[in-house]
């Protein structure tokens, strides 16, 4: 990025959010712009989820303080479609199965929408038009063609379900996109490609990324701009990919005890 003012920006401040009257993050400060990749890792029960669902508005995760914007609009106060419309993704650690819902009628479907509230009066994409895209990102994700007619995620392996997930990304062209542990339970091969999956999208359209994560080993393949550490509902540090290396090295309690 230059030094020009970033197209797209979201920013957290003070960010507090409760989970059935019990407070999980206590202030969270982090902006995420345009052209950047941001990790956050941490240990178990630290809100790195709470983070992610949070911002999607997930109904459990009650907003008790701090306030989040995108471009200079209120986030907390939309529904979780209005914020999907505005530019938000939220790649899951388990995606959900959804019998009779295809997986390409689906993408498309969501697609149109997006492109709808996006661009008004844009012509919805048919299935036709919009089959060679799908076929494409699959090809991309090293992913069978036939998933395009299968209900989605039913049947599908935990690397299927996490390609899938970076399939939707890629297609749904987000602003900002959260990926929740998304290299969990991958094999060394499937997380060689969702990681080069989610790079390769990066560099195309330039989005936001934060991606929570237990592990370094993804980050053989992806270039973050930085790295943050949160426990205990907080961000607590933040650097490059050498405090991640630091990390994988000598583990949190440095940083925590600190």
């Amino acid at each position: 990025m230059d030094n020009t003012t970033p197209k797209n920006s979201l920013v957290i401040k003070n960010l507090q959010v409760a989970v059935e009257g019990k407070e999980i993050l206590k202030g969270v400060d982090l902006t995420i712009n345009s052209g950047e990749i941001h990790i956050i890792m941490g240990p178990n029960g630290s809100g790195k989820s709470t983070l992610c669902y949070a911002l999607m508005g997930h109904p459990n995760y009650e907003i008790t303080g701090g306030e989040v914007t995108f471009n200079g609009v209120d986030v907390l106060a939309l529904e979780p479609d209005k914020r999907a419309h505005l530019g938000l993704f939220l790649g899951f650690q388990y995606p959900r199965e959804v019998t009779g819902v295809t997986f390409g009628n689906f993408l498309r479907i969501a697609s149109n929408n997006l492109q709808k509230n996006r661009e008004p009066g844009s012509k919805p994409a048919s299935p036709i038009q919009f089959y060679p895209v799908v076929q494409k990102a699959m090809e991309n994700m090293k992913m069978d063609k036939s998933f395009i007619g299968r209900s989605l995620n039913e049947g599908f392996s935990g690397g299927e379900k996490k390609r899938a997930e970076i399939i939707q990304m890629n297609l749904l062209k987000p602003k900002i996109a959260m990926l929740d542990e998304i290299d969990s339970g991958l094999d060394i091969d499937a997380l060689k490609t969702v990681a080069e999956g989610i790079q390769q999208t990066f560099e195309e359209q330039q989005i936001g990324i934060l991606l929570i994560t237990h592990y370094q080993r993804i980050l053989n393949y992806l270039k973050p701009h930085f790295v943050h550490i949160m426990s205990k509902g907080k961000i607590i540090k933040s650097g490059d990919m050498q405090l991640a290396h630091a990390l994988e090295k000598e583990g949190y309690d440095q940083f925590i005890t600190a």
